[in-house]
């Protein structure tokens, strides 16, 4: 924590006297602790972690390299916050994520002409990157991810609902000990199927459909991100040409995930091959995103993503189609980029027919 909150000093000093987050997934990412309301960090010396009282015993036992001021009943933690810097003489600062209601509080409370600029890139830059202590967790993640998986293939049959497959997904990842879902679990069958988020709902699965899990474990606030497709009984032709073109696309894409690579290009690669399969139209989303402490994080890859793929980020690679009237098929993974080739986060079978 403190190496961050140094690297974070050092990207901006050249240009502000402080940084102030307000994102509160920031500042879990910069001192361990989720639940203040406002951090501030000065070029030089202490940055400073504003919590009500609520939270205010918690911050002081858990949260790293900071210091703790109390906001106290009938207190405002931007005024507090305002207060300080004067005390500091800061007189250039910028924000990573602000209100436009915040931030005309936080301007009248300072009452004198300071420079406030908004700057999300400086908390990104290092974000991005995972350092080991966040890659061991969320290859921990990755493997509870991979149970729950497991379970669904155990459990999606004929005539099971697609909230009792959720619900043995989310008990087999929590058994093995994850601290909760990273989004909200989805199991779309049959005509839900070909909905990119086709959610989760009282439908049985039936014979014939295709089934899109997605699923993901959060493990100390690191998340993983995992999507299978299946078929309820024998596959047919065309369901098992469209899911060898997905593998296919998703196989191409992963071999082109590498340091120094433009993140437009593994979409490229995987879009190609669907295109060239005549189903082009319907890969109507880019081929991923980056994952960490939230389950949708830079760097994106798609194709208008100026991201450039950087050893240490996470991001998926999930290519799909998705034909209404038909059903969808998306196949996903949680991988890590390198230099040379990058590496599966998420294991596991790749199997339509269970």
């Amino acid at each position: 924590m403190r190496n961050r909150l140094k690297k974070l000093q050092a990207a901006f000093a050249g240009e502000f006297d402080g940084h102030i987050i307000v994102n509160e997934i920031n500042m879990l990412y910069l001192t361990s602790f989720l639940g203040a309301a406002v951090m501030l960090v000065p070029k030089e010396g202490e940055s400073t972690l504003y919590v009500y009282g609520v939270n205010y015993e918690a911050a002081r036992i858990d949260a790293k390299n900071c210091r703790i001021e109390q906001v106290k009943r009938g207190e405002k933690a931007f005024k507090k916050l305002a207060e300080q810097i004067k005390d500091l003489k800061l007189k250039k600062l910028c924000f990573d994520a602000m209100s436009f209601q915040i931030h005309q509080k936080l301007k009248k409370a300072l009452k004198r002409n300071i420079s406030l600029k908004g700057k999300s890139q400086f908390i990104w830059s290092l974000r991005k990157i995972k350092d080991g202590e966040e890659l061991k967790k969320m290859r921990k993640a990755a493997e509870l991810t991979v149970e729950g998986m497991q379970r669904a293939y155990e459990v999606a049959k004929r005539g099971t609902k697609e909230i009792e497959v959720a619900a043995e997904i989310e008990y087999a990842m929590r058994k093995y000990g994850s601290y909760g879902v990273a989004f909200d679990t989805i199991v779309a069958s049959g005509p839900h199927s070909a909905y990119p988020h086709g959610g989760c709902g009282e439908r049985k699965l039936t014979k014939g459909d295709l089934v899109v899990i997605d699923i993901g474990a959060t493990y100390k606030s690191y998340r993983s991100d995992l999507t299978r497709t299946i078929a309820v009984g024998k596959p047919t032709a065309k369901q098992k040409k469209i899911h060898d073109v997905v593998k296919e696309a998703q196989e191409a894409a992963f071999q082109k995930i590498s340091d120094g690579t433009k993140a437009s290009e593994p979409d490229a690669c995987a879009r190609t091959l669907i295109e060239d399969a005549g189903h082009g139209d319907y890969f109507v989303h880019g081929l991923g995103h980056g994952v960490g402490l939230e389950v949708h994080e830079q760097p994106v890859l798609n194709s208008t993503s100026k991201d450039v793929l950087r050893t240490g980020n996470v991001v998926t690679d999930e290519p799909g189609v998705y034909i209404v009237g038909f059903g969808g098929v998306r196949i996903e993974d949680t991988v890590l980029v390198r230099e040379g080739k990058a590496e599966r986060l998420t294991k596991g079978p790749y199997v339509l027919e269970i």
